[in-house]
């Protein structure tokens, strides 16, 4: 799977959140640890969803779920340095 160091930081981010709190994380909870704007999050969830690394209900909050293997996971994790 192909996938840039920024989208492993954001399911990176995804996956310890929801560890953390027990769901996932709002949009607006990830652009203020990002500190991006609204559409930028947006957009990189969009992109998340077609690369197939989470999975969504649109419409949704806090719907957000990992949807790579494990092993991708610490892959991920160690691109993203988390």
């Amino acid at each position: 799977m192909k996938y840039t160091k920024r989208q492993a930081e954001y399911v990176a981010f995804i996956y310890y959140y929801t560890k953390i709190h027990g769901r996932a994380p709002a949009e607006y909870e990830i652009m203020d640890y990002f500190r991006v704007s609204p559409a930028s999050v947006h957009q990189m969830i969009l992109n998340l969803e077609k690369n197939g690394l989470i999975s969504r209900v649109p419409g949704q909050s806090r719907s957000i779920r990992i949807a790579v293997p494990e092993d991708e996971l610490r892959e991920l994790k160690k691109i993203a340095d988390f």
